[in-house]
């Protein structure tokens, strides 16, 4: 199967570049003229860093005299995948020169931060490098593109570049124009920052525990309940992170927690939660200052599944053993 970078260049193979592209088109345009969606408007700035590979003249750069991307949206490098860079990088060589632009001093990568990072890894002192002009938003946009293309991006990571993205563009129109999304792509891509700071200190380290449709349903739920919403999720995240329960049933989850915790506040302590068998209503859970009650309805378990609840409340509730 092709990687990502074919993909994308197939796909769109007959789009222009973004440099012929002029302004009065853009803005007679309803939608962003580099492509249909995310990407399309990658495809188009991979485009350009090929050029920019092509066109420039390579020089030999000090390893030591080159900084990161400062909108670099990537929160972990595969460690495995870079040391197999690293050996390619051995044993025949950089075939393809990252590209950097001048800042100062120094010089800031625009594309191949994994083919700089495998170099200091092996300890090589120079790099061979193409030297760009390139703005704050290129810069912006050819950072993700450069991983999406090489090694996908989470969601969460691409959250993260575009919300780090917006001090470029004047409005989030133009931004999303940039990256190629809908107005409803990027809120989805933007709700991460919703998320409680303990819920993204987890996804700094394990950045592939949410997609954007889980995350943004969890940060509508949070919001929609208030403090019971958020010590809801602080019972409910742990389950996520462990892997003990789908990242797309925890808005649910947390809903129902808070809901019950709302409702338990409002009736004096008392909180019933109906449970369903398809569209069949099977049961019900009420919970009072003194009793926890489960009824459920005798049609709908099976003799077999009658058994397990009463052998799962026995190992529950075992009797005390005799003193001698």
């Amino acid at each position: 199967m092709s990687n990502m970078r074919e993909q994308l260049l197939a796909k769109t193979s007959g789009i222009r570049k973004t440099s012929s592209i002029n302004e009065d088109e853009v803005k007679r345009s309803t939608r962003t003229q580099t492509a249909p969606g995310l990407a399309g408007a990658l495809a188009v700035a991979q485009l350009r860093v090929q050029e920019l590979e092509s066109t420039g003249v390579a020089s030999q750069l000090q390893v030591a005299g080159i900084l990161p991307n400062p909108w670099q949206p990537r929160r972990v490098f595969n460690e495995a995948k870079l040391t197999e860079l690293a050996e390619s990088i051995r044993e025949v060589g950089l075939m393809q020169p990252i590209v950097v632009r001048r800042v100062e001093d120094d010089y800031q990568i625009v594309a191949g931060e994994r083919r700089w990072r495998a170099h200091k890894m092996l300890g090589i002192d120079t790099i061979k490098a193409v030297v760009a002009d390139c703005s704050d938003s290129d810069m912006a946009v050819l950072a993700m593109v450069e991983n999406i293309s090489r090694d996908d991006l989470a969601d969460y990571e691409i959250g993260v570049a575009i919300r780090r993205s917006e001090a470029e563009f004047p409005n989030r129109k133009r931004l999303a124009e940039a990256m190629g999304l809908s107005r409803a792509g990027l809120y989805q891509f933007l709700a991460f920052e919703n998320l409680p700071d303990f819920i993204k200190k987890d996804l700094d380290i394990q950045p592939r525990l949410l997609g954007g449709t889980a995350a943004q349903a969890i940060a509508a739920t949070i919001k929609k309940h208030g403090d019971d919403g958020v010590k809801a999720a602080m019972e409910i995240w742990p389950l996520v992170l462990k892997g003990e329960m789908d990242q797309g049933k925890a808005a649910s989850a947390i809903t129902a927690l808070a809901t019950r915790r709302t409702t338990s506040a409002g009736t004096s302590g008392r909180s019933i939660d109906k449970f369903f068998s398809g569209k069949e209503h099977a049961g019900s859970i009420t919970k009072d200052i003194s009793n926890f009650t489960v009824k459920i309805k005798t049609g709908v378990i099976t003799e077999a599944q009658e058994t397990q609840i009463r052998e799962l409340i026995g190992q529950m509730f075992q009797p005390q053993p005799k003193a001698s």
